[in-house]
Formats: structure tokens, C-alpha cells, sequence
């Protein structure tokens, strides 16, 4: 049976996806603040989680953008295999983004790296950024990640020794306390252990879509670290530096090891609009 995704399917989710994820703090992250601001024994620190939840609270009734830096768009993209005939996704996407800019609305942000000229729309050489998976289903999955500035810019990645394993959190430590408030704390960390050099990044980014109270043990003990930083909400001191650490390892070559870690401040913002081919989606 044919699924019957068509273009404009594509084109109305991903503006939507787009729009959900920059006016609309995910829950999980939203709770995590709010016990982060109960918790927090800092005056001046607990102050800037007020403004932070009060923000996201007039960005989602009024849809608007939580912050003015709207970002770059990142988009990840599951194909379903079953999927019969398969539109030009690609194709789709940009077109989502270009109408997303003007009806969200989105800042324009998307630059040529050397001339910086402005593109207008968000789109551009290698732009929005997309990452292509599979599975077995009828259905498109696109997950919407915008990604600001200040914290892309605290973002490193590092080719370690095979034997310094040992010094990932060192280095972890290191990253979050030479950032300071610069992308914009409570971060959440994204760290990408193995591969290759660009995969380990794609392990970085892709461990912010976690849900950010799942953690493991390993996790929690690298996040009891950055916070006894006391680099503290906006950088001002506090108890919380970060709200969650996620780490998605590879297997490498053996004498390399890759690491990367993507920061990402306060607003985790993504969302995920699924696509079938009655032409409905559901976003989540």
C-alpha cells in the first residue's frame, strides 16, 4: 500500500515541528528548571530561574520565540523504509524553513562563513543542517533543533590519546568552567566519546534530544562535578551550572579518541512532528 506522504505534508510539519520546538519548552526540561529554582540556595541565582521560567511561560502562551537568537536549524530526519513513493525530502525541508522564518517568525541567522551575507531565510550551502536516519515504519519523523550561538561557540571537540580516557571528565570540567556564562547556564551537555572526528560531534549533538532526568550513574557523577563549579544560572554563581549530561559513545580506531561536547544553554529546544500518509501529523 502506497503511504501517500506528499511534499506539502512534508512542508506544513516541519513548520510546525519548528515552531512547537522555539516557542515551546519540552516539559522535562521545564520541570528540571522548576526544581532546579526550588533547590537552588543562591538569592541571585534563584532570581535568574524565575526570569528563566517566567520567559518560558509567555513564549508559550503568546508562541513566541523563547529566545531572540532563533538559531540555525538542525533537523533529524527518520525515513520510513516502508514509505512508498518517496517524495524529494530534502527538497521539503528547506522549503519548511524558508516558510518558517517569515511565520514563526525566525531571525534571520544563516551567513556564507566568509562574506557574511545573509541569506534571508534561515537556508543556504549546507543549510538547514539535516540528518538522515531509517527505520521500519509508514512514517517521516522530523525532529526540529534549533541551536543558537552562544552555546555552539563553547563547544569543543578534541582528539585525546587512546590512553587518556581517564581525562574526559578532566576535560569536561575544563570546557564548562572556561565557558562561564557564556552559553547561557544551566547548560545541558551533550558528549560524544569514540568514532571518528566528525562522528563523535554527531554523538555530541545528538545526546541533547535525551530526555534530561534520564540519566545513568556515570552521568550523574559527571554532572555532580559541574555543578560543584559554582559557575551558577547566567554565570552569576549558584548551585546549578548544568541540568544534565548525556554521553553516547562509539566504538573508534584503535589509536585514536575522539571527543566531543556540545553545549547547549537553558532552552533545550526541539520537537518532533510525525508524518503519515493521510496527510495528519502529530507533534511531540
Amino acid at each position: 500500500m502506497e503511504s501517500g506522504i506528499k511534499h506539502e505534508y512534508i512542508v506544513e510539519a516541519t513548520i510546525s515541528a519548528i515552531q512547537r520546538a522555539e516557542t515551546e519548552l519540552p516539559d522535562d526540561v521545564v520541570t528540571c528548571l522548576e526544581k532546579a529554582e526550588q533547590k537552588e540556595s543562591s538569592e541571585i541565582a534563584r532570581s535568574h530561574l524565575q526570569a528563566i521560567l517566567k520567559n518560558t511561560g509567555i513564549a508559550r502562551r503568546h508562541s513566541v520565540p523563547i529566545c531572540q537568537d532563533t538559531g540555525i536549524i538542525i533537523l533529524f530526519v527518520e525515513i520510513g523504509r516502508k514509505i512508498s513513493p518517496l517524495p524529494d525530502i530534502e527538497q521539503a525541508l528547506i522549503e519548511g524553513v524558508r516558510k518558517a522564518t517569515s511565520a514563526v517568525p525566525l531571525r534571520p541567522n544563516a551567513v556564507h562563513p566568509l562574506t557574511r551575507i545573509n541569506s534571508g531565510d534561515n537556508t543556504g550551502d549546507g543549510l538547514p543542517d539535516i540528518k538522515y536516519y531509517f527505520n521500519d515504519s509508514e512514517e517521516l519523523r522530523i525532529t526540529a533543533v534549533p541551536k543558537g550561538a552562544g552555546s555552539e561557540n563553547m563547544s569543543i571537540l578534541k582528539m585525546l590519546n587512546p590512553t587518556e580516557g581517564d581525562s574526559v571528565d578532566r576535560l569536561v570540567l575544563e570546557t564548562v568552567r572556561n565557558a562561564g556564562g557564556k552559553p547561557c547556564p544551566p547548560v545541558i551537555l551533550g558528549i560524544g566519546v569514540g568514532g571518528s572526528f566528525d562522528k563523535a560531534a554527531l554523538l555530541a549533538k545528538s545526546a541533547l534530544l535525551e530526555q534530561v532526568n534520564y540519566m545513568d550513574e556515570k552521568e550523574h557523577a559527571l554532572l555532580k562535578k559541574v555543578n560543584s563549579l559554582g559557575v551558577g544560572p547566567m554565570g552569576t554563581g549558584g548551585d546549578t551550572t548544568a541540568l544534565a549530561v548525556h554521553i553516547r559513545t562509539a566504538h573508534c580506531h584503535t589509536a585514536s579518541l575522539p571527543v566531543a561536547i556540545n553545549i547547549q544553554c537553558w532552552a533545550n529546544r526541539h520537537a518532533t512532528a510525525v508524518v503519515g500518509g493521510d496527510g495528519k501529523w502529530n507533534i511531540i
